[in-house]
């Protein structure tokens, strides 16, 4: 650990806390196995606190994420992970499986994937045999993949590829087991994924949760591809003259190519891997571990399925989910938020829940996910944005850029015209220039030549004066091709920027420039007596020359105006992008601001409707609407607005999903805030974790230190006056092998209880048989604190006597309430189901016993469960354990102080210092196992209240079942019929026993909490024996004990030190 000069040089968090402490116990760990610290009850209660500090690490957080498909669960988890961690895109056992994200600090990703036991998967496939054939055992048509028999099709065929749809009906579940050994031996096994990231997690995790469908899919759609491209593709497939010759001398094209046996392998396997079995409908839970910021202070995120799934194990995963999880995150899509129907279905479930307890602000989060989809024509519209001064601030500037952008583009298009024109012109120039220099050529040489361009001048001139066309000076080719040579550079030049601007040039946009130099070279052909000579050609080539001068330079005047106007173009088109996407925030934000409020007022105002509807049930002749029982003032659901596409863009998360369509800001995202809030939810644990654990430490520290530092001078006479009144000879052990539950009735009860309860609980330590004196009284602390432990077990006799209690008078009756009101609407709510539900889905919800699209169960106990909610909040809210608290104390105090004064006058001053640290010792025991016992208690008051559906289920069961022997035409209402008659006739029976099992589980817990609590005094009677028996034990005088001693003093000292340096800078954070 880190030793600190002051309080001031600690940056404090709950993580750092923990972490240094645990070096500080690391430390003392190490130190006491240098000392020799006497009696064995020493060594073990030390062993006990150590193992207890050790173990004290960083509380998580279960933050369960709900929401139906497509509502972008994914993708926001993987925005708040900062890693493509969660698989999306047709990974489906994603949305079929519970997926728990955990945080790990090593740089890989991890993955545990949990499969279906062989006994869950026989329970499913047995459900979905049922789905794929009709009443009448015939296969039923899959047309809907959708359907539910579509569903079972995709999962069976997906598992067992080689098995037809025909030859699955006839098989029994045993048969399709067995079918595939390499299946059975996956059932009920776990398989750990490691990756160095998250692409190669990716991959990895793929083989076990993709669908071959997709695979098979993907193949169609080239192949389909592959036909659009063109005949040639087809071709082919059509055998030619050879392929017949080849087929019937026996040789495969593939051999005659010399691909042989390569290319049929290659082939065979590919069709092996799609007829491979897919591994997704087995899983049964994956457990990923990453290095993820927002999950590092303990926050573990559980990707609930969004449907109902057939698997009755998964949906019992996410049930336990829903009852341990601290926090519930519910999603919708933003567009659809305010009137989501499974996000209010899944805020519904969540006000049940707040109706069993005080509201706590943190325990309810809604997430609007996909805030970038926005159109801001509608958002102004329906929030009134027109007049708002930032909105108007922008569309004055998108107006202005907008209009500077078409003048730009005029610019440019005018330019680019001017471009085309000036190249036209420069075009027929030189086609002049050419022309005359050709003419000059061959005049030269005495050649003929016949014009097309000055066609008109030159046959009249040719006619007058033929011979002057072959008299002249013959120029070199030399001379000629160096001339070319020039002008092509030069026309090169100026046609390169013009051809990739604009294209090929037009004749028509030629202008009244080069009509101008048409007629100027036309001019001579209107005198008739004008003569052709070579000065004359020559001087119109110069003419041709300086016309290209003037037109080049004006061709790189207009090439420059057209470079700047498409410069400030493309500037002014991408200010006016960035504009519109501050358009599209602001837009997004405000009506992110807007769906924030309607959605806290919703919640404010559905939970006040289901108090209301609670409080008139449970006493309709006073109730009173206009009476509170809540400040719903108060209640502020936190609600979070997100876009995971744009997050994920702006931080370069995904490569080639372009820019981001809406946010500039990252913090605008909504992922920042999220982020924190993961944070947010854990830090209440994990300070309180971080200050029981150093008050903890610090009186173990204490009390380590007292012992080692000895008591000073006393004399052995009055030592050991003390050890023989207070020592136990025979210290509490526990017992090694618990009584048959056959033997203990309280055994038996707790066995059957659930959440780990019972067992646990219910084993304590014994005492053996104690030392006493000449009178027959025990002697020693724990014998003495036995005097004291029945006093205890008085105390938590009363205790579970008082709670037990409570739960007779508090719940007992309004139990019995809630029967009668079950029973009484029970046929309503029958009535109900069978009108609103399709006779399909019906069938489907008997044949899995009431728990489907709808769970029946749960809704023929709401009446039952509103009944007992106000009282039941009441209960388990009240302070139970202060009492018994308070009198452990006070019993603890009269303890110690008859030890301080059965000691010798040398000895009272010690004895009352040791006193004082004793019973500040065992308040941070007695403490913490109260705070146990309420967390128990607390767990398994959530796992009571609701385990009347499991109840009702299984008293229906023989009802489903009967139901759905009903086969043939007019079955279905043979099946209403028959389940309504057995309800009519059991309900009073079923919800009776419902109230009998919620009674008789809370009676046994609260004894099971007694006997906790009495197997803490047993510890805490050693704690005290072992603090107080520093007043009699006296130190080793060996050498090295004396150094040993002197050097653990030393350490004690230092770490008390920085105890006290983080307990106060944990003060100044807080302040």
């Amino acid at each position: 650990f880190t030793l600190y000069e002051s309080a001031d040089d600690i940056q404090h968090t709950p993580e750092q806390a923990l972490k240094q402490g645990l070096g500080m116990v690391k430390s003392i760990e190490e130190n006491l196995t240098k000392l020799d610290v006497g009696r064995q009850l020493r060594k073990d209660v030390w062993r006990r606190e150590i193992e207890t500090l050790k173990n004290q690490g960083a509380p998580r957080t279960l933050i369960a994420v709900c929401g139906a498909t497509g509502a972008g669960k994914s993708s926001i988890l993987n925005a708040v992970l900062d890693d493509n961690i969660v698989p999306t895109s047709g990974m489906r056992a994603c949305t079929a499986v519970v997926t728990e994200i955990a945080y790990h600090e090593k740089a890989t990703v991890d993955a545990d994937i949990s499969f279906l036991s062989e006994a869950e998967w026989r329970d499913e496939l047995g459900v979905l045999l049922h789905d794929l054939v009709d009443e009448e055992g015939n296969v039923k048509r899959i047309t809907d993949l959708k359907s539910d028999a579509g569903v079972a099709w995709q999962k069976v065929h997906a598992v067992y590829p080689k098995i037809s749809q025909e030859e699955l009906v006839k098989m029994t579940v045993g048969q399709i087991i067995t079918y595939d050994m390499n299946i059975s031996r996956i059932l009920g096994a776990t398989k750990t994924i490691t990756a160095k990231d998250s692409k190669a997690f990716a991959k990895e995790i793929a083989q076990y949760i993709d669908s071959k469908d997709q695979k098979r899919g993907k193949k169609d759609k080239e192949g389909k591809k592959d036909k659009g491209k063109g005949k040639e593709k087809e071709k082919p497939k059509e055998k030619s003259l050879m392929d017949m010759v080849r087929n019937a001398a026996g040789i495969t094209s593939r051999t005659v190519n010399g691909g042989g046996g390569v290319g049929e392998s290659s082939k065979s396997s590919k069709e092996k891997d799609l007829d491979a079995p897919a591994l997704w409908p087995l899983i049964r839970q994956v457990n990923v571990r990453c290095n993820a910021r927002a999950l590092a202070t303990g926050a573990v995120l559980v990707d609930l399925p969004g449907v109902a799934d057939a698997n009755a194990a998964r949906n019992n995963i996410a049930k336990d989910y829903m009852k341990k999880c601290n926090c519930i995150w519910i999603l919708a899509p933003i567009t659809r938020a305010v009137d989501d129907k499974t996000a209010r279905d899944l805020l519904g479930d969540a006000f049940k829940m707040q109706l069993m307890s005080n509201y706590d602000d943190h325990a309810i989060t809604f997430i609007a996910s996909k805030c970038d989809d926005i159109s801001c024509s509608e958002v102004v519209r329906a929030l009134r944005l027109e007049d708002d001064p930032v909105m108007e601030d922008i569309e004055d500037r998108l107006s202005t850029l907008r209009n500077d952008s078409s003048e730009a583009k005029k610019l440019k298009s005018a330019a680019e015209k001017e471009v085309k024109t000036i190249q036209h012109e420069l075009q027929e120039i030189r086609d002049f220039k050419k022309e005359y220099e050709d003419h000059l050529a061959a005049m030269k040489a005495g050649e003929s030549f016949t014009p097309k361009l000055t066609k008109k001048k030159e046959v009249n001139t040719v006619g007058k004066k033929r011979k002057n066309k072959r008299g002249g000076k013959k120029e070199s080719p030399k001379r000629k091709r160096s001339v070319a040579d020039d002008e092509d550079d030069e026309d090169e030049d100026d046609f390169d920027d013009g051809n990739s601007d604009n294209g090929s040039s037009s004749d028509s946009d030629s202008d009244s420039d080069s009509d101008d130099y048409k007629s100027t070279a036309s001019d001579p052909e209107d005198e008739e007596a004008e003569e052709i000579t070579e000065e004359g050609l020559e001087e119109k080539i110069k003419q041709s020359k300086e016309e290209i001068k003037v037109r080049r330079e004006r061709l790189n005047e207009v090439r420059a105006r057209k470079k700047e106007a498409g410069d400030a173009h493309s500037t002014l088109e991408k200010a006016t992008l960035k504009v519109q996407r501050e358009k599209n925030a602001f837009c997004s934000l405000k009506r992110s601001e807007f769906s924030r409020d309607v959605l806290k007022e919703d919640f404010r105002t559905g939970l006040k409707d289901l108090d209301d509807s609670a409080a008139e049930e449970r006493d309709p002749d006073n109730f009173d609407p206009t009476q509170n029982i809540r400040d719903y003032d108060a209640i502020n659901l936190p609600v979070f607005t997100c876009s995971s596409r744009d997050y994920v863009r702006l931080k370069g998360q995904v490569k080639g999903d372009g820019e981001a369509s809406c946010f500039s800001d990252v913090e605008d995202t909504g992922i920042p805030d999220l982020q924190k809030w993961c944070h947010t939810l854990t830090v209440a644990s994990r300070e309180r974790a971080a200050r029981t654990f150093m008050t903890h430490l610090k009186a173990f520290a204490t009390s380590i230190k007292s012992y080692v530092s000895g008591i000073g001078d006393v004399t052995d006479q009055d030592r050991e006056a003390l050890r023989e009144q207070w020592e136990s000879k025979n210290h509490l052990e526990p017992i090694d092998a618990p009584p048959q539950l056959d033997d203990d009735p309280l055994r038996a009860i707790l066995g059957g209880l659930g959440g780990g309860l019972g067992m646990g609980l219910y084993t304590m330590q014994e005492p053996q048989a104690p030392k006493v004196d000449i009178y027959g009284q025990p002697t020693g602390i724990a014998p003495r604190l036995c005097k004291f432990c029945r006093e205890f077990a008085q105390l938590v006799d009363n205790c579970v006597e008082d709670l037990q209690n409570n739960f007779k008078d508090g719940l007992e009756e309004k139990c019995r309430i809630g029967a009668t009101n079950a029973s009484d609407a029970a046929a309503a709510t029958l009535a109900d189901v069978e009108q609103s539900m399709h006779w399909a889905t019906y069938r489907a919800t008997l044949r899995r016993h009431g728990a489907f699209r709808r769970d029946l169960n749960v809704e023929l106990i709401n009446p039952f469960t509103r009944s007992i909610a106000h009282s039941w909040s009441k209960i388990f809210e009240s302070d139970l354990f202060t009492p018994f608290e308070n009198d452990t104390i006070n019993a603890i105090n009269n303890l110690v102080k008859e030890v301080a004064d059965s000691a010798a006058p040398g000895l009272k001053d010690k004895a009352k210092i040791q006193g004082e640290i004793c019973v500040e010792e065992a308040k941070i025991a007695l403490t913490n196992s109260v705070e146990l016992v309420k967390e128990t208690m607390n767990r398994e008051q959530k796992e009571i209240s609701r385990c009347l559906a499991p109840h009702v289920q299984n008293e229906l069961t023989p009802g489903y079942d009967t139901a759905m022997e009903e086969r043939g035409t007019g079955s279905v209402a043979r099946q209403k019929a028959y389940f309504r008659g057995y309800v009519a006739e059991n309900k009073n029976t079923i919800f009776d026993g419902g109230a009998d099992n919620i009674m008789d589980r809370l009676t046994a817990v609260s004894d099971a909490l007694g006997e906790a609590l009495c197997e803490s005094m047993g510890k805490l009677a050693e704690k005290i024996e072992v603090s107080l028996a520093v007043l009699w034990e006296g130190a080793r005088d060996s050498p090295q004990q004396a150094k040993a001693r002197a050097e653990i003093i030393d350490m004690i000292t230092s770490i008390q030190e920085q105890i006290r340096f983080w307990t106060e800078a944990d003060k100044l954070k807080q302040a």
